[in-house]
């Protein structure tokens, strides 16, 4: 059980990021009122936990309903997985994050970004929805789930953290340090990804 949920705690915790996002947060609230930064924080986290919730609740039965085992899900879920850990190595994910955070701050009409980007697709993008369809279907009884989203709910919690301390957390870690961490959970991500690969590649052929 406690490897499960640190398994599954490492793979949300890499594929949503919350220290990759917290200075595209940072960036794109930059000049509103604290309380309104706080305000947008907690409710980007909460629209993203409710979507996330969602896909991990249904996500299977919609899977079934459009015909597709969950094996075939692992397969693409893995291979998608493994694409976001190529960018986090080569620092493309970051980059795509800014200039999308770039053109909102262009836009003054657009003013709160709790929506968009933040919850989606930031948090609760293809790859941590993705993500969390894989470690449901995965769990085995009501303590493995439980299990998982625990490890959910901790890494939304420190995503919300991350938002909420981005000025600071910032100017602690620098870009470089930051780099330097991307790239690394960009391994294990990339492990992880092929982990799902090759369970789904065994399931469905008897292995």
């Amino acid at each position: 059980m406690i490897e499960l949920f640190l398994s599954a705690f490492a793979t949300l915790f890499v594929v949503i990021d919350p220290p990759g996002c917290a200075p595209i947060y940072a960036g794109i609230t930059k000049g509103a009122q604290p309380r309104d930064q706080r305000a947008m924080a907690v409710r980007a986290v909460m629209i993203a936990s409710a979507i996330l919730l969602v896909f991990a609740l249904v996500g299977e039965a919609l899977l079934r309903t459009l015909g597709i085992s969950l094996d075939a899900f692992r397969i693409a879920g893995g291979i998608m997985l493994f694409l976001i850990a190529i960018e986090m190595v080569f620092e493309k994910r970051q980059e795509r994050r800014e200039d999308r955070a770039e053109k909102l701050r262009q836009t003054p009409e657009v003013e709160d970004v709790s929506v968009f980007p933040m919850a989606m697709p930031m948090i609760a993008g293809p790859g941590s929805i993705a993500t969390i369809m894989l470690l449901v279907s995965r769990a085995d009884g009501p303590g493995e789930t439980a299990a998982v989203f625990g490890a959910l709910i901790l890494v939304l919690v420190l995503t919300l953290i991350a938002l909420l301390a981005a000025g600071p957390l910032m100017r602690i870690l620098g870009h470089k340090i930051e780099a330097v961490i991307t790239r690394l959970l960009g391994v294990l991500l990339a492990a992880l990804a092929i982990q799902f690969v090759i369970d789904g590649v065994r399931r469905s052929f008897g292995v």
